[in-house]
């Protein structure tokens, strides 16, 4: 019999609307082994990483999946975003993945900003448009970030870094976004119907991970900091070649699902289908609230268990 597992790494169930399970699905999730894990994005991706010392650094990883040179320095993620104000201050309304970036808005926006960090021996760059990136003197202090995403359509001032050594941030990013703000470019992006790059978000401190390790033998993800978790950890990513039909523990991430169907009739069923045949030992699907459901072909002679009448049916 077969050794292969799969791991899908899905979205908390609350991102999917509610649905009718298909019987075959139903019916292999009520039978699965349940298990309740701790909920985000980080306790997630730790459950198939390990990684020394534990506290990774976003910036420093996805810098090694961009441009393969993070080693042996610290690295600060600073990308582009859109900054709106309103009655109480100022909300951060889109993120660097969100605002559509092409290699032309690096080429005329990153000039501009370029010298107010290297007067403090910052430099920035930007490897793809999306991520961009300062790499620090070793002694540089650093506050607390905030991750985009724990931010997006927030009050900004209540996410800014605090205490002396936040004031020089926060000072950098008020003359970035002075700059930005008089850049004809951000002109040219509205009246195209974009949203402008107004400002940067600073976030991911740190320097790559002594090590890290996992049970996956290949990735298969969009995602650099799971790319970069994977190249660290030494495992392929993007899944085997053509020719490679060795039986693995390949971890896929899906976590930009959003509709059940999708997940139920084009993820789940063909893996359960696997399974029947032999091909596939075990699924496990891990889901970011914390819930895990831990399928093997063993389950079948669980008539007892009930189906699962919905995702969110516990």
């Amino acid at each position: 019999m077969t050794h292969a597992k799969a791991t899908l790494l899905l979205p908390a169930r609350s991102r999917f609307p509610g649905g009718t399970l298909p019987a075959q699905v139903a019916t292999a999730l009520g039978r699965a082994d349940r298990s309740q894990g701790q909920a985000g994005e980080a306790a997630q991706l730790r459950r198939h990483f390990q990684v020394q010392p534990e506290a990774w650094s976003a910036a420093a990883l996805t810098r090694q999946a961009d441009a393969g040179d993070a080693a042996g320095s610290l690295w600060l993620r600073a990308d582009p975003a859109n900054v709106q104000p309103d009655m109480q201050g100022a909300r951060l309304m889109a993120s660097a993945e969100t605002l559509r970036l092409e290699p032309a808005d690096v080429a005329a926006l990153l000039p501009a900003l370029q010298p107010l960090f290297a007067g403090f021996g910052f430099q920035l760059d930007a490897p793809t448009p999306s991520r961009w990136y300062l790499r620090l003197p070793d002694d540089t202090p650093l506050p607390a970030f905030t991750a985009p995403d724990r931010a997006l359509g927030d009050d900004l001032f209540e996410h800014l870094p605090e205490g002396d050594n936040g004031r020089r941030w926060r000072a950098l990013l008020t003359e970035a976004q002075v700059a930005l703000h008089q850049h004809p470019w951000n002109e040219q992006r509205v009246a195209q119907g974009l949203r402008a790059v107004n400002s940067l978000w600073f976030w991911g401190a740190g320097r790559l991970p002594q090590s890290v390790r996992t049970g996956h033998a290949q990735v298969r993800s969009r995602d650099a900091l799971l790319q970069g978790l994977a190249t660290m950890a030494g495992v392929r990513v993007d899944g085997p070649g053509p020719d490679d039909s060795r039986a693995v523990d390949a971890l896929v991430d899906l976590r930009q699902l959003r509709s059940l169907d999708q997940l139920a009739r084009d993820a789940i069923a063909p893996l359960l289908e696997a399974i029947g045949r032999g091909e596939l030992r075990e699924l496990l699907l891990d889901f970011e609230d914390g819930a895990a459901y831990r399928i093997h072909r063993g389950q079948r002679w669980r008539f007892w268990k009930k189906p699962l009448a919905a995702l969110h049916d516990e």
